[in-house]
């Protein structure tokens, strides 16, 4: 029975993944895994799986797909990573050293060190208490002066959430494996806390660790340190409300008329006081969905010789 878990569970993690049409080394296989911690054990089963016909192994990848394909397009993502990744921490710099920004980290597909043709750098941002409206109101300006120069894919900042809640509300596989895979660029402290105060992840890839990098922080100038002052007061808390407000009716407005991104999806924005997101029923919904069903015929095949032999 032990084996037999240890089994669906690394099923489960493929599964998960082939989603993406993603194969995984080794190490990321037990990296996210639910339940096994034994690394022994764990390579014994991923060995026998393999042997079996259940995982097959192309080159130093690993997946529940016999394709050579997933593995090419998997390296020449990773490829083409490398010099997105340099520029997100240029940009990240100029986040940064917006008024209210109190952390900037990579997040999506780049966060994972993958990039194709149609990717975007994507920006996870976290802001002073109470002025997450305000800073990124700010932040939104520069994204408008971005799409004058056709660099709007560059600064994705989809998703804000502000120091007085750091805990993420969707506790799922999906929100997990984004939050422990987030790399952060800017002021460690802050995510330290963050990451402290998510160990919620832990109930779905306790073998995932977390590796901070050395703490950066980027000098604001002293105009936004007088932008700063000029909001701590009550007076910005009104403001900050506000424009919490306004966002949140035009981005109403937006879905009540199905309008869609460049990329032809759905536009779709949750607000609150404390974060601002993309809308969980437009993709994150999908996706478990998705995810439920592939695991439940993927554990079906697995269960029926299981079962023929068992009552044999």
């Amino acid at each position: 029975m032990k084996y037999y878990n240890i089994y669906k569970d690394i099923l489960a993690t493929f599964t998960y993944f082939n989603l993406f049409e993603y194969p995984l080394l080794k190490n990321e296989v037990f990296n996210y895994l639910a339940h096994c911690d034994d690394y022994h054990e764990f390579e014994l089963a991923l060995n026998n799986l393999v042997n079996d016909g259940w995982v097959f192994k192309i080159g130093n990848f690993y997946s529940i797909q016999d394709d050579c394909t997933v593995a090419v397009k998997r390296r020449e993502g990773n490829r083409k990573a490398i010099p997105m990744l340099k520029k997100a921490k240029r940009i990240a710099k100029i986040i940064s050293s917006f008024p209210f920004v109190k952390g900037v980290a990579l997040s999506g597909s780049l966060s994972k060190y993958y990039a194709d043709k149609d990717s975007d750098i994507d920006f996870f941002i976290i802001t002073a208490a109470n002025r997450l409206w305000i800073a990124r109101s700010f932040l939104h300006a520069l994204k408008k002066i971005s799409f004058l120069f056709n660099m709007q894919q560059l600064f994705c900042m989809n998703y804000f959430i502000d120091e007085a809640e750091l805990v993420i509300l969707e506790k799922n596989i999906y929100t997990a494996i984004e939050v422990a895979t987030i790399i952060p660029l800017d002021e460690t402290e802050i995510f330290l806390r963050f990451f402290k105060a998510n160990r919620w992840i832990d109930t779905f890839i306790p073998n995932k660790r977390i590796c901070l990098p050395p703490n950066r922080k980027t000098k604001k100038s002293r105009l936004v340190h007088l932008i700063e002052k000029l909001f701590d007061n009550k007076h910005g808390n009104t403001f900050d409300d506000y424009l919490m407000k306004l966002t949140s009716k035009r981005w109403d407005l937006k879905s009540s008329l199905n309008k869609k991104n460049i990329k032809g999806l759905l536009l779709s924005l949750h607000t609150g006081k404390h974060f601002s997101k993309p809308g969980p029923d437009i993709f994150q919904k999908k996706l478990l969905d998705r995810y439920e069903i592939c695991l439940a015929e993927v554990f079906k095949k697995y269960e029926c010789p299981r079962s023929r032999i068992l009552n044999a």
